[in-house]
């Protein structure tokens, strides 16, 4: 008998069992003969009770104590994969030896676990910015900046620095409602385009104001520049500046060109602006920075970006198999809008839906019930990825939320 002491606990196993497994650590430990090298298999020797000490986990050795007599590696539902793993492989066991199910069992959980600290990993890089303020030491005018730097990127700094972000957002809703206003016809009058002009100049102030706050205060340049968010302050900021300079060239090709040339220069400057001012609709996303349900919800889609995309082949097979359904039973209607499988589009993507507008809808029997198949197949699939979405949402946001009010 071979005596081991694994971790407090002893064990007694049979040196001619241990040798029918000779490329394991222990195999080799009763194979040897030579002293010093199991001396190297083991991390101390008792001479008084001729025992091998293993300074490993006695729990686990239980499974490979009894892999050595029965010959199969059992693994426990309840036993981290990475542990388990690490320490088979110290004992030279391989996970071949185990049952078909434990190993499905294993693989399982350590893909769950890889997946578990992707995402821990990718929340933390969500999250770098709140934790950047040490990369501003030994900087020129570093405790300026990073004083800056708090105010416009981390409201929990202080005060006001959380006036700051509450301004940054009641900015954005202004600015969001001016835009919404200017397309109303009773404000496209003198008075009004005043007064949404001058609403949108003083938003355009704070948003310049605010970027250039953050462009001074960068610890780098470079990062600065690759951020998101970043991005996105620029994109709120620009169409403002865009504008002001079309309006001066409009005004000035006015000047020298003929009234033909003018009024096609001043069309396509019109077209030109009307997309330019369509752009202030993206200050919204603004809102993000500082709200943690939004980035809870970006993160939430980048995240189960392919259930959205099996989500979103599932609809596009639905809408071309319904609408082709549709057409074959409707097209000798007489009147019908059914003229064709593209026309039955539109039909087929709103009762998938489970909207139903009404707009198009089927006159005979067998129609009505391929209608009813169409609505009963977009119930269950827009019902299968509703709660993995929402507990995937709830729990990158209780992370993000935590992580801030411990700053």
């Amino acid at each position: 008998l071979l005596n081991i002491n694994v971790g407090g606990k002893s064990f007694q196993i049979a040196c001619k069992i241990l040798a029918q497994y000779p490329v394991t650590r222990l195999g080799k430990l009763a194979l040897y003969t030579d002293p010093e090298k199991k001396l190297q298999l083991c991390d101390d020797y008792l001479v008084q009770k001729n025992e091998y000490f293993f300074d490993r986990d006695p729990s686990v050795f239980h499974y490979i104590f009894h892999f050595y007599r029965s010959g199969v590696l059992w693994v426990m539902d309840e036993m981290c994969p990475s542990n388990f793993v690490e320490e088979i492989e110290y004992w030279g066991i391989h996970l071949k030896y185990s049952q078909r199910c434990c190993r499905i069992l294993i693989e399982e959980k350590q893909d769950e676990l890889s997946e578990y600290l992707k995402i821990e990993k990718e929340l933390e890089a969500e999250l770098e910015p709140l934790d950047s303020g040490k990369q501003f030491d030994g900087k020129f005018l570093g405790g300026f900046r990073k004083m800056i730097w708090n105010l416009v990127e981390n409201p929990y700094s202080s005060i006001p620095a959380k006036i700051i972000a509450v301004m940054s957002s009641f900015f954005v809703l202004i600015s969001i409602v001016g835009m919404t206003l200017s397309t109303v016809e009773e404000m496209k009058n003198k008075t009004g385009k005043m007064w949404m002009e001058q609403m949108e100049m003083i938003c355009a102030i704070f948003f310049t104001s605010e970027y250039l706050m953050r462009l001074i205060s960068s610890s780098s340049f470079k990062n600065f520049l690759r951020a998101v968010f970043n991005a996105i302050d620029l994109v709120a900021i620009l169409p403002f500046y865009i504008q002001l300079l079309f309006e001066n060239l409009d005004e000035a090709d006015t000047l020298y060109h003929e009234e033909l040339h003018k009024v096609e220069n001043v069309s396509k400057l019109g077209k030109v602006l009307k997309l330019i001012k369509l752009m202030r609709i993206f200050r919204i996303l603004k809102l993000a920075r500082h709200s943690t349900g939004l980035r809870a919800f970006s993160f939430t889609m980048r995240q189960c970006y392919q259930q959205v995309c099996c989500l979103l082949l599932f609809i596009a097979m639905g809408v071309f198999t319904f609408s082709a359904l549709i057409h074959s039973v409707e097209h000798d209607v007489p009147g019908t809008d059914f003229t064709s499988i593209p026309c039955a589009w539109w039909w087929a993507a709103v009762s998938l839906s489970t909207v139903g507008y009404g707009d198009t809808v089927p006159d005979t029997v067998l129609g009505r019930m391929v209608a009813f198949v169409c609505i009963s197949f977009g119930i269950i699939l827009n019902g299968m990825p509703i709660s993995i979405l929402y507990n995937k949402f709830s729990d990158y946001y209780a992370k993000l939320k935590a992580h801030e009010l411990s700053q």
